[in-house]
C-alpha cells in the first residue's frame, strides 16, 4: 500500500469519527508500526520492549498539549489525579491479594515498580479513561449511554492487550489466562471512573484522542498475530 493510500484510507475512518486527520495523528501511526516490526524481529524484540514506558508517556504528553477543555481546570487535573492514582493502588491490591482481577503478577516491562506494581500502570488506566471518553463524546447519547459503552471500550482493549501482554512480560497469569473475574473487574472499575467523570462534569474535548486509542487498539491486535 502506497503512502497516499494510507492516508486516503485512515482519512476515511477518522472522516467517520469526526476526527481531522493531523501529522501528530500520522507519526504516532508510523511509531507504532515501527514499534510492531521491531517486536516481531527476535533481533530487535528486547529494544523495543524497553521503549513500553518511553512511548507510553510519550502519549500522555502529546494527549495534554491536544487536551482542549480548559474550562475547570484545577478540578480537571485533580481529577484525572485521582484516577491515576486511585488506579494504581487497586493494582497494587490486585497484583499483591490476588482478588480483584485474579491472580497475576507484573513482569519487567513496564519499568519501575512500587509495591510490586508498576508505577507507570495508573497513567495507562488514565489514558484509557480519557481516550474512550473522547470517543463516547463524539455521539449525542446520554450520560448513562456514554458510561456504558466507554466502560466496554476498556474492556475491549484489555481484551486485545490480554493476548499481547504475557508475551512482553508485562505481567503473567498463575493458569497462564486471565480469568472472567479479571474482564467483570474491568469493567466495573471502568463504570466508576467514567462516573466519575460525569459527576464531576468533565468533558474530554482532544482531536487526537479517539484516534490514539484506535491506533493501541490496532497495534495490540497486529501484535496477537505475529509475537510467537
Amino acid at each position: 500500500m502506497s503512502r497516499k493510500s494510507y492516508i486516503i484510507n485512515l482519512n476515511r475512518l477518522f472522516k467517520w469519527l469526526d476526527i481531522k486527520f493531523n501529522r501528530v495523528i500520522f507519526l504516532f501511526a508510523i511509531i507504532y508500526s515501527f514499534g510492531a516490526i521491531g517486536l516481531a524481529l527476535d533481533y530487535t524484540f528486547n529494544l523495543f520492549v524497553n521503549l513500553t514506558p518511553l512511548i507510553l508517556i510519550l502519549t500522555a504528553i502529546v494527549l495534554i498539549f491536544y487536551h482542549q477543555n480548559k474550562n475547570n481546570l484545577i478540578r480537571q487535573i485533580l481529577t484525572f489525579f485521582i484516577i491515576c492514582v486511585v488506579s494504581f493502588f487497586i493494582e497494587v491490591i490486585g497484583a499483591n491479594y490476588k482478588f480483584i482481577f485474579g491472580d497475576y503478577s507484573y513482569g519487567q516491562t513496564l519499568g519501575l515498580k512500587l509495591f510490586s506494581t508498576p508505577i507507570i500502570i495508573g497513567l495507562n488506566w488514565l489514558f484509557l479513561v480519557y481516550t474512550t471518553a473522547s470517543i463516547l463524546e463524539i455521539f449525542k447519547l446520554n450520560e448513562f449511554i456514554k458510561v456504558i459503552l466507554s466502560s466496554l471500550l476498556m474492556v475491549a482493549y484489555d481484551l486485545a492487550l490480554e493476548m499481547v501482554a504475557p508475551r512482553l512480560d508485562m505481567w503473567h497469569w498463575k493458569d497462564n489466562k486471565p480469568p472472567l473475574q479479571n474482564y467483570i473487574s474491568w469493567f466495573i472499575i471502568a463504570l466508576i471512573f467514567h462516573s466519575i467523570l460525569r459527576l464531576f462534569k468533565i468533558q474530554i474535548t482532544n482531536k487526537i484522542a479517539p484516534a490514539f486509542f484506535i491506533i493501541q487498539i490496532m497495534f495490540l491486535i497486529i501484535l496477537a498475530f505475529v509475537l510467537d
